[in-house]
């Protein structure tokens, strides 16, 4: 009987390493902290325009926003005029909300994070990133597919144990050349997807290139979908720690 030749090539071919440029091996996590890193930089400044769109009706929100590292995020919102001046701040595992209609400042619970931000298909979550996709996920390279044009990596984040996070699992997909994350996934606790969010208009910004337009789709509403973009965004700025004070939620403009 003729023996059956069974090919390896793409058993091995599927626990290859991620190579970078010149050839060093990366691993899930040196990926993922490399699209990180090069969305945030060790500070930011940027101003955005997002647009919520519903079966019925549709409106714009536009904000500035800060940010310092993984600790502290703010964002000031400048129009439209009924909800202008209204402040997000968030420090280390905290957020606040300033809303000067009232006079008042609001600390949100952490069982909020998951509850939708000024009306759209972002969560407070989203907004701030109180969860770190570094500290918080195991991350595990699946394979690789191409996302709008480009040849990615295709990475599955698993929640640590004990990581206090509101997704289940996420998969994001990252270029191979640039590292730009191109798309998200996000699934509940019974592995239901919740939200695709895919990234566009890539562009060079000053120091490096991303993308510059974020949109956010429910699975399950249908006509619903949230875009964001940066109109202008800077990196590695110079901020204090102080700027992200409660005392400044009121002054900030």
């Amino acid at each position: 009987m003729m023996k059956r030749k069974i090919s390896i090539l793409p058993l091995f071919l599927m626990f290859l390493p991620a190579l970078e440029a010149g050839g060093q091996e990366l691993t899930a996590s040196q990926i993922v902290q490399k699209a990180y890193d090069l969305m945030r930089g060790k500070s930011s400044y940027a101003e955005v325009t997002m647009h919520i769109i519903r079966p019925k009706w549709e409106r714009t929100i536009s904000f500035k926003a800060w940010a310092k590292g993984t600790r502290y995020s703010l964002i000031y919102i400048t129009a439209p005029p009924r909800e202008r001046g209204q402040v997000f701040l968030k420090r280390d595992k905290e957020m606040w909300n300033w809303v000067p209609s009232i006079g008042r400042t609001i600390k949100i619970p952490p069982s909020m994070m998951m509850q939708s931000w000024m009306g759209s298909d972002m969560t407070n979550d989203d907004l701030v990133k109180e969860s770190s996709v570094i500290e918080d996920y195991n991350h595990k390279l699946i394979g690789s597919e191409t996302v709008a044009g480009y040849d990615c990596y295709k990475i599955e984040l698993i929640p640590k144990e004990d990581a206090a996070v509101v997704w289940g699992k996420i998969y994001t997909w990252i270029s191979k050349k640039g590292f730009l994350t191109l798309k998200n996934e996000y699934y509940d606790e019974d592995g239901y997807l919740v939200n695709t969010e895919t990234l566009s208009k890539i562009r060079n910004v000053g120091d490096r290139t991303i993308p510059t337009f974020f949109e956010m789709v429910p699975a399950d509403k249908p006509g619903h979908k949230t875009t964001m973009e940066f109109n202008l965004i800077r990196f590695d700025i110079p901020i204090d720690d102080n700027f992200f004070s409660l005392q400044n939620m009121r002054k900030v403009h």
